[in-house]
């Protein structure tokens, strides 16, 4: 982990924000930003994957991180990677495709999501997410 005074401050948003959600097979919801930070190389990249979920998952907004002095280019890879359910999957990862911190955080997000030893029980619903994300790196780096 690269640890600077956003990245820090990223933990703690991201810990706050997590602190009580678990994921499908019941572990702390924290683990999985920590997990796609722990893979980061530079300061952007590691504050996106700390808080990628954050405005998805939480009642926490863009503005809210873009008013606590995020970097410009971190808040617009954060619009990237918050999903809006009314755009269509796919548009949404084509989006993410050019901007490089969001694709570094997406293709690790994907990666892990894609892990089926993290589930208690593999079933037909998670091998059907499995290849939704799947797909999804593949369209993440193909050139």
């Amino acid at each position: 982990m690269i640890y600077t005074p956003a990245t820090k401050k990223a933990l703690d948003i991201c810990f706050e924000a997590h602190k009580d959600q678990k994921d499908k097979s019941g572990m702390p919801y924290v683990f999985h930003p920590f997990h796609l930070a722990e893979q980061m190389t530079d300061e952007a990249t590691t504050v996106a994957a700390l808080l990628h979920d954050v405005v998805e998952d939480t009642d926490i907004s863009l503005d809210e991180l873009a008013r606590e002095g995020f970097e410009p280019q971190v808040i617009e890879a954060l619009t990237l990677l918050t999903h809006d359910p009314k755009v269509k999957y796919e548009d949404y990862i084509l989006k993410i495709k050019d901007n490089p911190i969001a694709k570094a955080v997406k293709l690790a997000d994907l990666a892990h999501n894609s892990d089926l030893s993290r589930l208690d029980t593999v079933d037909e619903k998670a091998l059907k997410r499995q290849q939704k994300y799947i797909q999804a790196r593949a369209v993440l780096t193909e050139e």
